[in-house]
């Protein structure tokens, strides 16, 4: 159990049998009425982004979830085939619960899973992937720019902006949080 007065960015709680992430929250204090804690919270069943106000020092339930290591295997119709590295079972993510993550996802990719019972709420991408150039497309930047860039697809399928001596069949490191190049590897 948890405080109101204790919520932060990032915390777990349950509201009624569902799981809420909390994005953002802050005491407010009114001149007339009791101070209170505004939040928004985000539903990990939908991704709806509510908000919820809490008085202060009202008993919230605080989840943890587990952390779990698996390894992408491939696509199973829309859903995704990951291998728990633990206990070697085949765990079967929702497309939902991937989204635009599956831009960086090849065979092998080790991903941190948030697991609570056996509901996969979370997955998060290692920061930084080595992945192949399959292809680049015309350079972008006026004549007198020596540092052009181009657009490069990546083996996944994915779309990053690379400097203009990059090409198909490189090996480069991105950021998959910014989706941003880093270096030629």
């Amino acid at each position: 159990m948890a405080i109101s007065n204790h919520l932060q960015p990032g915390m777990i709680i349950s509201i009624k049998n569902k799981l809420y992430r909390v994005e953002s929250c802050m005491k407010v204090t009114v001149p007339k009425g009791a101070p209170f804690i505004k939040t928004k919270l985000k539903d990990l069943d939908s991704n709806k982004v509510i908000e919820k106000n809490f008085k202060l020092d009202q008993t919230i339930k605080e989840v943890n979830l587990a952390q779990r290591q698996l390894e992408y295997l491939y696509l199973e119709g829309k859903d995704y085939l990951f291998l728990d590295i633990e206990n070697l079972e085949h765990v079967l993510v929702p497309h939902q619960v991937i989204e635009a993550k599956s831009n960086y996802l090849k065979e092998g990719v080790e991903v941190t899973a948030s697991f609570y019972g056996s509901t996969i709420f979370t997955v998060d991408l290692p920061q930084f992937l080595e992945l192949m150039i399959s292809k680049t497309e015309e350079e972008k930047g006026s004549a007198n720019d020596t540092q052009g860039t181009r657009v490069a697809v990546l083996e996944t399928g994915a779309k990053v902006e690379v400097p203009s001596f990059i090409e198909t069949g490189d090996i480069i490191k991105i950021d998959t949080r910014t989706d941003e190049y880093i270096q030629r590897v």
